[in-house]
């Protein structure tokens, strides 16, 4: 049984970094700053929720505490995303030109 949450510890953390990592690359790789708020959040809320599974397997007496952090992770990456996309939308950052609709300016009535 130990062997067996080692192996699925093992495996959730590889998948966990290589989710980090893709998210990463995604900051790097993607046209503006909407995609790459995209991309950052979503990738790395994943990797960091795997990485913690990993290690709760690993350690279970870590368990409540990795839990309590994957909890306030789950909350507060996505509230941040929505929050920096917002704050560049109202500073009229540029949108890649592939961009054809902005929902926000039409739920506010603004021009796009």
């Amino acid at each position: 049984m130990d062997s067996l949450l080692n192996l699925l510890g093992g495996l959730l953390l590889v998948a966990g970094a290589s989710f980090l990592f893709l998210g990463g690359l995604g900051l790097v790789r993607m046209p503006d700053v909407f995609n790459r708020i995209q991309a950052g959040t979503k990738a790395t809320t994943l990797g960091t929720l795997l990485g913690l599974a990993g290690f709760a397997c690993l350690r279970p007496e870590w368990g409540l505490k990795l839990l309590l952090i994957g909890l306030v992770t789950l909350f507060t990456n996505p509230i941040s995303s929505q929050v920096l996309a917002r704050a560049a939308h109202r500073t009229r950052v540029e949108m890649t030109l592939n961009t054809t609709v902005d929902r926000l300016a039409e739920d506010t009535g603004e021009e796009a």
